[in-house]
């Protein structure tokens, strides 16, 4: 009984814990970026990342019901079979049924997971015709970007918190760059990703989208945002002392925008020599101090 009356009251504990949570405002996720005190994945904006939040939602709904189920088990051998309710214990040691059972269930659970998420896995792996190609290089610690077909390059630093002062609104601190990648919205963007001295990750969450840049390997991935906005990712391997501070930003427009976006970035970051394409780099990495 003293089991019981502690599992009690620790989920009572954590059922007020909940409530307070609520009550204080706490933030679900945000469109693009992260939240303070964020619970669950930033808002999809991509079918890949549709499919990652059914998939979660889907297993946590099997999670909860073994976790209830076992739960009663517990409560019932408690309450049923402690020494006082009990004083003559069974000597049953097997029984065939049972047996079985507790091993074909959980066969059978892992199956029904795996059919579907073989079908995500194939649908992330399996790169459609694409509108548009990007090259993503890792960096000490900062991102070029590569638009093979359209001949521009250009590389992309972390703003400081002066220079994110300057910018109306300001983008999220340690989330704002200075020159992100721009996409048009309802296009295939094939990414390729390469890592250019050590190993780094190209991770944007609203894209559902996660994959190593490693030198001398070149990395496939693609996403097809259905929403426009800004949307933030990060590195996501450690790289270095500076691996904090490698953002991505993405932004995700109509096609007249990016139409618009394209021919001034042919002036600025042409990869024929005729601008500076990596004068940006120049720059360095972000001062940490």
């Amino acid at each position: 009984m003293l089991v019981l009356m502690r599992l009690i009251r620790s989920g009572a504990a954590a059922l007020v814990f909940a409530g307070v949570l609520a009550m204080g405002g706490t933030a679900f996720a945000v469109l693009g970026q992260p939240s303070p005190w964020q619970m669950g994945f930033q808002e999809s904006a991509a079918p890949t990342m549709d499919d990652i939040v059914w998939f979660h939602d889907f297993v946590l709904y099997i999670i909860i019901a073994i976790t209830v189920f076992v739960l009663a088990l517990l409560l019932i051998v408690i309450v049923k079979f402690n020494a006082r309710a009990n004083p003559a214990p069974s000597r049953t040691t097997h029984n065939t049924l049972l047996e079985v059972l507790w091993t074909v269930i959980p066969v059978v659970v892992l199956v029904v997971i795996a059919v579907p998420s073989f079908r995500i896995l194939f649908v992330q792996l399996n790169i459609p015709p694409s509108d548009l190609t990007i090259k993503a290089t890792g960096n000490q610690w900062n991102w070029t970007y590569t638009y093979p077909d359209d001949k521009i390059e250009f590389t992309s630093i972390m703003l400081q918190d002066e220079e994110r002062a300057k910018v109306s609104p300001p983008p999220p601190r340690l989330l704002g760059v200075d020159n992100p990648i721009v996409v048009p919205v309802n296009k295939v963007v094939r990414v390729q990703v390469v890592g250019s001295d050590v190993i780094h990750a190209f991770a944007v969450p609203s894209f559902g989208i996660k994959i190593d840049a490693i030198p001398g390997r070149l990395n496939e991935t693609w996403f097809k945002a259905t929403r426009e906005g800004v949307f933030y990712g990060q590195c996501s391997e450690l790289c270095g002392k500076d691996h904090a501070f490698m953002p991505i930003e993405v932004r995700v427009v109509n096609e007249q925008a990016y139409a618009a976006w394209l021919a001034d970035a042919k002036k600025k970051f042409a990869m024929d020599g005729s601008a500076p394409a990596t004068s940006v780099a120049a720059a360095g990495a972000p001062k940490t101090e």
